[in-house]
């Protein structure tokens, strides 16, 4: 992976043209300087535009570099949050992360363990995640869910988090996961809660992987919202290249 474009204090120590170790490639994905607390969201598309590949899903035009970084914005996260239809569509099961990312986490101060928050008005979850070791599973749900007191009673009273009445009110769960601790929220999508969470203004940084493949056909894009008037400023903030990838860094404009 070749440093493409980086603001000055990534730049010294990783020059324009370096090939970034995990090492580099942590220390370019470093959350600015003086930040208390920082929601990033990680997406991959297609030169035309597919959020997933024919199968539908991302998993078919995933590149052996965005995985490397997928793996690394999980390792240097806190909790990682995403909708529970993504999460059914996916197969999500209890989040591990690869013995090499470690390291980075014990020298940041953060747990083996990284936590998956879902987001869901029903409180459909799969099974698997319904079983997960204390801690493992954060929902974050509405006041009205019908299983709300099965939830409670498989994950934990503590590990529930009620925000709105009939729809999940996002600023409300960004903070609450926040006060929970969970300083560096990383949010692997889908489109649906990418254009929820932009809408709430509560995303710091898009990451986003341009995989050198079209696809064609009719499939999702990065961010699906009803909000025709949605119209979100960011600024280039890290470019890399990496086998024909190109992987970047937009930080919102406040």
């Amino acid at each position: 992976m070749n440093l493409l474009l980086a603001p000055p204090d990534i730049i010294a120590g990783h020059p324009f043209g370096t090939h970034l170790d995990l090492a580099g490639l942590a220390a370019a994905y470093q959350v600015p300087p003086g930040a208390d607390h920082w929601l990033r969201v990680n997406m991959v598309s297609t030169l035309d535009g597919a959020a997933t590949g024919p199968d539908g899903v991302t998993g078919s035009i995933n590149t052996p570099a965005d995985t490397v970084v997928f793996d690394l914005l999980r390792a240097l996260s806190d909790i990682v949050v995403i909708g529970a239809g993504t999460a059914r569509a996916e197969g999500y099961g209890p989040l591990i992360v690869a013995p090499e990312y470690d390291a980075l986490r014990s020298a940041a101060g953060r747990s083996p363990m990284l936590p998956l928050a879902l987001l869901t008005r029903s409180g459909e979850i799969p099974h698997r995640l319904r079983d997960a070791p204390d801690g493992a599973v954060v929902v974050v749900t509405t006041a009205s869910c019908p299983t709300l007191r099965e939830l409670r009673a498989d994950l934990g009273h503590d590990n529930v988090i009620v925000s709105g009445d009939d729809e999940v009110d996002l600023p409300g769960a960004v903070a609450a996961l926040y006060g929970k601790g969970f300083r560096r929220i990383h949010s692997e999508g889908g489109p649906r809660l990418l254009g929820s969470l932009l809408a709430a203004g509560v995303v710091d940084e898009l990451c986003l992987t341009l995989v050198p493949t079209i696809v064609g056909g009719i499939h999702p894009r990065i961010v699906e919202t009803d909000d025709g008037d949605l119209r979100i400023g960011l600024t280039p903030h890290v470019l890399i290249h990496a086998e024909g990838d190109l992987i970047g860094r937009w930080l919102v404009r406040r």
